[in-house]
């Protein structure tokens, strides 16, 4: 299966499970909770199959892609005004092969997944800002965070504000400056880590051979060969019954 046909399997079953209308909150999701421990609320959420909303659709959608190394993911936060009121979102941003997309859930169908289709982060983002604008949402705050590493197992908790750009004093080229310097600083750290690890050599298990010592001679003949005789015993011996070899040592004939 291809990426964009995995993504696109991963929010399907999200849609499936259906968006959270209930008003109560059927799993907790601590931000500050390490990532394995979240991924172990993914699994929950897989058993359970209950409704999420946008907090949990990141969550799920981190460990439904764990598996694909080549696509990066990384929080996307949403601040908005309405009518004197303040509403937060979250999706699941992706990075493949030099595109942007999306995965989440959201009461509304434009404001939830968007295909690997984006060259830039800059382009993701001004899509949502426009589609907050069609329900009459002023864009107050945008928040962007850092890319999850892959290993589940990983104790350490996500970065979900490492870019914070408040979108009410910064014009739309302000904030694509940043956010282009934002997904370039993201992808060299990539680079550099990938470069940075060197393939780990595996140790050679068994008995490693002295450069004194010939294949196939036992340590205790190689011993006896060439550890030179200096108890009192030795120097009393003819020299019929010695025999000097060619490295000086002498052994009893």
């Amino acid at each position: 299966m291809s990426v964009p046909d995995w993504l696109h399997a991963v929010q399907n079953y999200m849609r499936n499970l259906q968006y959270n209308h209930t008003g109560t909150q059927f799993f907790e999701i601590k931000k500050t909770r390490p990532l394995s421990g979240l991924m172990e609320t993914a699994r929950e959420m897989i058993r359970e199959s209950l409704p999420i909303k946008c907090l949990e659709s990141v969550i799920l959608g981190i460990y439904l892609t764990n598996g694909l190394t080549s696509v990066e993911r990384f929080p996307i936060s949403f601040k908005t005004q309405f009518s004197g009121h303040h509403f937060h979102h979250v999706v699941l941003g992706v990075y493949c092969n030099g595109r942007y997309g999306t995965l989440g859930m959201s009461r509304r169908a434009d404001l939830m997944d968007r295909a690997l289709t984006f060259r830039t982060l800059s382009e993701l983002v001004f899509d949502f800002e426009d589609s907050y604008r069609h329900y009459q949402h002023t864009m107050k705050k945008i928040k962007i965070g850092l890319y999850v590493p892959h290993n589940p197992h990983v104790f350490q908790p996500i970065e979900w504000n490492y870019l914070v750009i408040n979108a009410c004093k910064q014009g739309r080229e302000d904030m694509r400056k940043e956010l282009e310097k934002h997904g370039r600083d993201m992808r060299m750290k990539i680079l550099k880590s990938s470069s940075a690890q060197s393939p780990i050599k595996e140790r050679t298990r068994g008995k490693s051979l002295s450069p004194r010592r010939r294949p196939g001679t036992s340590p205790q003949r190689h011993q006896h060969i060439h550890r030179r005789d200096k108890s009192p015993a030795a120097l009393d011996r003819k020299p019929s019954e010695l025999s000097t070899l060619s490295d000086g040592y002498q052994i009893r004939i």
